[in-house]
């Protein structure tokens, strides 16, 4: 039975909870809104930026003080900056346009701030400048591509071994799902798996989607719609289902022998993604003429990687790639390079400058000038491990043909626009009509 002077805590702490609510919504009812919109649906510009702001002041009292804006450059560099006072009697609106001209080339954040009497906010956005022009001023390394060659023939002195078991869930999705281990450059045993639409055309031969791993992703089997194309997802050394040798916790990964571009993980991570090649053209069900290499982040960066180096890749697709144009990508990002710097400061005798040397040969840049194959790239402008300067110096770079999608208010990720768009092409380049 509950006392009465318990009974008289329940109702005053009832009081509290329902006195909450009614102040959190009267905060709500009352608080200033704003809209940010560019006059640019993807954030581009080939001079000025623009914006228009509109602030509406819900408040039943005026509201004064500033709308204001910054710009930064990729490194945080202030830039620009300007201001209006505002007097926003109450339950009104006002929009103010903003013009930010004198700009050179690259992509720039802007930071929109409102302060108000009761009420302060900043929305943060990004854009880009005639983003056409943009080039490195490091150029690559002169045997770059006789380093790749020498890789690539060390790789082909290594016996495959290939091995295909066919999975206990197989038939699912009305595939037919295999395990695939192989043996890569030094040796190390890789894993991936593939799915192959179920056909009774016994003479029927499937494109096929190579899925490349992000960092420190584990890959599984992918269940595809589509009856015209296999699915191939590689895990590379070092990751996922490929950590037999190689079992390091995240941080250390990517520098992994950073001192010795010979021995690099990610050297051995492309030729992973080589030997995956090798295995399509080993199966007489596969085309070897239809391959797409597709990945996100770390699995953007080797797509590009593995169709500069393998020509019978078909169709490139890279969303948000890192490791392009890195010797300016290190004054923009935290990452890696935090990680790099507490790797450099264990080594005795080890330079960041050395460092930069060896990842000279692992820029998507550089990888980028090869590229034969029509490729997709994808980007958000927003993204500060994969900055959209850094990703676009790259894309610039490519000779062959080319695409580039840009999601301006979206970070280290790219919209389903870029996946309908990669389908689309993927039909019409591998012609499955």
């Amino acid at each position: 039975m509950i006392r009465i002077s318990h009974k008289i805590l329940i109702v005053v702490c009832l009081l509290f909870v329902i006195t909450g609510v009614q102040q959190v919504l009267a905060q709500a009812d009352t608080a200033v809104t704003t809209v940010l919109t560019p006059h640019s649906s993807d954030g581009i510009f080939s001079s000025t930026a623009s914006y228009t702001f509109e602030v509406k002041n819900n408040y039943k009292t005026r509201q004064v003080g500033k709308v204001s804006y910054v710009v930064l450059s990729e490194d945080g560099k202030r830039m620009k900056h300007d201001s209006v006072l505002i007097n926003l009697p109450k339950k009104t609106s006002e929009s103010y346009n903003f013009n930010v001209p004198g700009l050179k080339a690259g992509f720039y954040k802007i930071n929109f701030m409102v302060n108000l009497s009761e009420y302060d906010d900043t929305t943060r956005r990004a854009f880009g400048i005639k983003p056409d022009d943009l080039h490195s001023q490091f150029a690559k390394p002169a045997d770059f591509d006789s380093f790749w060659q020498n890789t690539m023939a060390e790789l082909a002195k290594v016996k495959p071994e290939y091995k295909m078991t066919e999975m206990p869930d197989s038939a699912k999705d009305n595939r037919r799902v295999f395990l695939v281990e192989m043996k890569s450059l030094d040796g190390l045993l890789v894993r991936g798996f593939l799915t192959i639409p179920i056909t009774k055309n016994k003479n029927k031969k499937f494109a096929v989607l190579l899925g490349l791993p992000g960092y420190q992703v584990t890959l599984g089997p992918m269940f595809g719609t589509d009856p015209d194309i296999a699915i191939f997802t590689i895990n590379t050394r070092g990751q996922g289902y490929s950590r037999d040798v190689i079992n390091v916790r995240r941080d250390s990964y990517i520098v992994l022998d950073l001192e010795n571009k010979n021995k690099y993980v990610l050297r051995g991570a492309i030729m992973d993604c080589v030997r995956a090649v090798d295995f399509i053209y080993s199966r007489p069900e596969l085309r070897h003429d239809n391959i797409i290499a597709a990945g996100g982040s770390l699995g953007g960066f080797l797509a590009l990687a593995t169709s500069s180096v393998d020509k019978r890749i078909s169709f490139c697709s890279a969303a948000n790639p890192i490791l392009c144009d890195v010797r300016n990508l290190v004054h923009e990002v935290d990452w890696p390079f935090i990680d790099i710097r507490k790797y450099v400061n264990t080594r005795p005798g080890l330079t960041m400058d050395k460092v930069l040397n060896n990842l000279d040969y692992f820029d998507g840049k550089n990888f980028a000038t090869t590229l034969k194959c029509p490729t997709l790239v994808g980007l958000g402008l927003v993204d500060p491990i994969a900055p959209p300067n850094n990703v676009y110096v790259m894309y610039n770079g490519i000779k062959s043909q080319k695409h580039i999608i840009l999601f301006r208010d979206l970070g280290h990720e790219i919209g389903k626009k870029f996946n309908v768009y990669e389908g689309r092409w993927m039909r019409d380049t591998f012609a499955l009509f």
